[in-house]
């Protein structure tokens, strides 16, 4: 990616791109460096993976190519550990993934991914960038040798792709669903069996009935996957990912030692695939959810008694976890402080038009 191509390119640049042309100058004068990135997505997913692909663009761009990030195979760089092992341990300089794929290590680690009745995508950034949640969120990645920066966002997901239709909460016993995190250990209270699988493993495992529900992101990645060949019904809302922010993990080593100007490239960057992602999401999920459902797919929502239960589920989860956990709960409280405010806001201006323009129907 030209330099020029990357300014003509962005959305938010003013923001984006405060200090580029002093990074840029700099850089001419600095030494090259290389880093490795590890991405917890498959390549076959462009937004998604296209996240890390972006980012080494837009470094190389913005340093006139003196400093380069190439993706690499995780299995060539950490087999048998996780892209989170391969970070902390200086495996790799960074990674791109999302926290709560590792809540085995802290489950304080959801919070910088998503929480099931959490925030959304703006809500999300403004707890990160303005709410403190950025601070709290640096600190706790400290103590696993990391810094950590947002970039790239999927919004509010569809709840996933089932075989057989959910009705009642007896249609949720024993459904073996794949999903992760905090969603799974509700889903699991609530009576389903549900598991961890590679977003590339969803539609074989569903073909070959290993599982009987499988979510992934939304339609147009779920297109990518093959999940409307595999499965009729096609549930909303996925109230366990109101929005799922990624990240980028930078070993605390590799990154105290970029020079100044390199790590105003990083934060640059990430910062503009953080806006990127959700804008690609946004354009791409219309056309493929139009394909859907005129190709046969049933979407449903799940029933009211099935979301309430959820929720309450939910939140007993994370007050007992809070309890147990110092970490999850310097998090926590602000937190969920923070959602309360914002929330009472946003149902007064940004849900009522949603809401209004979502059901117009005009006269006449």
């Amino acid at each position: 990616m030209e330099r020029r191509d990357f300014l003509s390119g962005g959305i938010g640049a003013a923001g984006a791109l405060a200090g580029l042309a002093s990074v840029t100058a700099a850089a001419q004068n600095l030494p090259a460096v290389n880093w490795r990135l590890a991405s917890s997505f498959p390549k076959s997913l462009d937004t998604i993976y296209g996240g890390a692909e972006q980012f080494a663009r837009i470094v190389d761009a913005v340093t006139g190519g003196k400093f380069k990030v190439s993706i690499v195979d995780n299995a060539s760089i950490a087999p048998a550990k996780t892209v989170f092992e391969a970070v902390q341990n200086a495996n790799v300089e960074c990674a791109h993934t999302a926290g709560y794929y590792f809540l085995s290590v802290n489950k304080a680690l959801a919070f910088d991914t998503t929480l099931p009745f959490g925030l959304n995508q703006r809500q999300h950034n403004a707890w990160v960038y303005q709410g403190g949640g950025l601070e709290l969120l640096r600190e706790l990645f400290a103590q696993y040798n990391m810094v950590n920066f947002p970039m790239g966002n999927t919004g509010a997901q569809m709840g996933g792709w089932y075989n057989k239709e959910i009705r009642t909460l007896d249609d949720v016993k024993g459904l073996k669903i794949r999903i992760p995190g905090f969603g799974g250990e509700i889903w699991k209270r609530l009576g389903a069996e549900p598991m961890a699988l590679p977003g590339g493993e969803i539609a074989g495992a569903l073909k070959d009935k290993k599982i009987d529900a499988g979510e992934w992101v939304g339609p147009y990645d779920d297109d990518k996957l093959g999940l409307p060949a595999v499965a009729r019904f096609y549930y909303y809302p996925a109230w366990w990912e109101p929005s799922a922010a990624l990240s980028l993990y930078v070993n605390k080593a590799a990154y105290d030692g970029l020079p100044a100007a390199y790590k105003e490239a990083v934060n640059v960057a990430s910062g503009w695939v953080n806006q990127w992602m959700m804008a690609a999401y946004d354009t791409r999920n219309p056309a493929a959810y139009k394909r859907m459902i005129g190709s046969g797919t049933r979407v449903q929502l799940f029933p009211n008694n099935f979301m309430i239960a959820a929720y309450r589920g939910a939140f007993a989860i994370y007050d007992a976890e809070a309890a147990g956990n110092p970490a999850f709960k310097k998090i926590y409280d602000p937190w969920k402080r923070f959602r309360s405010e914002i929330n009472e806001w946003h149902k007064t201006a940004e849900a009522a038009m949603t809401n209004f323009l979502g059901n117009w129907r005009a006269e006449g």
